[in-house]
């Protein structure tokens, strides 16, 4: 849903072997003894492990019935944790102590409650897997340095069960939103010292554990989607949240196969291992993706069928030059550029709800808001999956060449045409925007004020 980052070079891992101390001079002693304490205090630690909650079995069990239909439209928005883009406050990081850290954060997390339940939000899907670490009590990921500034630091307190006791007190549902494959935000040498850091923490991260997943793409560190073991493990950490958190729901974000044209991710070796049969390595990487989506959507239903699953991927599926049964587009395709073939996923029953971010308006010809948003409704149509659109939040009254409707009366005619569309499509139930910290910016308040007259009005009935 967001970054662009420049390549750069993977850096080595290297982790301190146990080795013997070499006689010295008196003079540096002291300096060597403390060098053989550390030495001997990893060598002689049990290493960690790498924990992964068993599964219920799936492979051959159907799947349960799905949630009933909501009765009100979805009126959402996603709060990022990633880089602290929404949340947490970054001075919360820096305070001289625990506790007002821990005060700032959930007093930042309630008043951005309040104003949403004052907007008419019904639904917050809340980040708590930003990366290869947790936003909630984990026994597989360590903690999330966004909380603290540390990767597995205990913040002090779960800021998911906080969410969802503070959100389901004001009638808010909460799904938690996880980023499936990403390990880190870059590759800087500091992250790479960070990540190893972990190694004497018990969960360790990912990235220590099974350096032979992690794969760089993007110019950040992610997991290799063609390893069944570390799907099994993304699984397994989904299930972890359904299992022992209230959720109204999981969502993945688009993030499956994320290259940039300077940082492909290298998956040779893994095609060469895993990729039997297939014609194509392209075909491979869909069947990968497909695997992910299908256990994980079995598992969520196998321990809570109440639980929705959904995805919320690129806007296009497909471009109809590449596909009669494709949009009238020309935009980034989720099936050729992510390897996700989503309109399978809604066809096959495998989703609760799916929610395309169809991030440009009317004027847009590569990708007319209402000819996707009435693209996907026709995908729907004949299934039980809901349709969530996701809407630009981020781009009203921003100034932009190409789209410069986001403009006109502070973004709001433009606003109010996709929910006119939106609500008048029978197959479209709801719109969730992008995303909650743009609420807060000058250049939305025109669009703000307007979602307030419209939506607040509603929630309060």
């Amino acid at each position: 849903m967001f970054f662009s980052h420049k390549n750069q070079k993977e850096p080595e891992l290297t982790i301190t072997r146990c080795r013997r101390i070499p006689a010295v001079t008196s003079l540096k002693r002291a300096a060597v003894l403390a060098v053989a304490t550390l030495l001997l205090f990893s060598c002689s630690s049990k290493p960690p492990k790498s924990l992964v909650t068993p599964l219920p079995p799936v492979a051959k069990q159907p799947l349960p019935t799905r949630p009933e239909q909501a009765k009100e439209p979805m009126r959402g928005v996603w709060l990022a944790t990633v880089s602290r883009l929404d949340w947490p406050p970054v001075a919360s990081v820096n305070v001289s102590s625990a506790a007002l850290r821990i005060n700032m954060q959930q007093k930042a997390l309630t008043d951005k409650l309040d104003k949403l339940k004052n907007l008419g939000i019904n639904t917050v899907f809340f980040q708590v897997k930003p990366d290869a670490t947790a936003l909630w009590a984990s026994k597989i990921l360590p903690w999330s340095d966004m909380l603290t500034g540390k990767i597995g630091e205990y913040p002090g307190y779960d800021p998911l069960q906080f969410m969802l006791d503070e959100a389901h007190k004001r009638g808010i549902k909460v799904h938690a939103w996880f980023n499936p494959y990403r390990v880190s935000v870059n590759t800087k040498s500091s992250t790479v010292a960070e990540l190893n850091r972990t190694l004497s923490q018990q969960p360790a991260s990912v990235y220590v554990l099974h350096r032979d997943w992690i794969r760089t793409s993007g110019d950040r560190f992610v997991l290799d989607p063609g390893i069944p073991d570390a799907r099994d493990w993304i699984t397994s950490i989904v299930a972890e949240v359904v299992a022992h958190y209230p959720v109204d729901g999981v969502q993945f974000d688009d993030y499956f196969y994320t290259e940039s044209p300077g940082s492909a991710l290298n998956d040779s070796q893994t095609f060469r291992q895993y990729g039997q049969g297939f014609s194509s390595k392209a075909d491979w990487r869909r069947h990968n993706t497909q695997q992910l989506i299908e256990q994980v959507s079995r598992t969520i239903k196998q321990l809570k069928p109440d639980v929705e699953f959904g995805v919320s991927p690129a806007g296009v599926w497909r471009n109809l030059s590449h596909d009669p049964a494709g949009s009238d587009t020309r935009g980034a395709a989720a099936y050729d550029e992510s390897f996700a073939d989503t309109r399978r996923w809604v066809q096959q029953g495998l989703l609760d709800y799916i929610a395309p971010q169809v991030y440009w308006p009317f004027a847009r010809q590569a990708a007319r808001y209402d000819v996707l948003a009435k693209w996907w409704a026709e995908v729907v149509k004949p299934t039980s999956t809901r349709l969530y659109i996701g809407i630009a939040l981020y781009k009203v009254g921003e100034t932009s060449k190409n789209e410069p409707d986001w403009t006109v009366q502070g973004g709001v005619p433009e606003l109010k045409k996709q929910l006119d569309l939106n609500e008048s499509l029978p197959h479209i139930d709801g719109t969730i925007l992008f995303r909650e910290n743009y609420l807060n910016q000058p250049q939305t308040q025109e669009a703000v004020n307007y979602l307030k007259s419209r939506w607040g009005n509603t929630a309060a009935k």
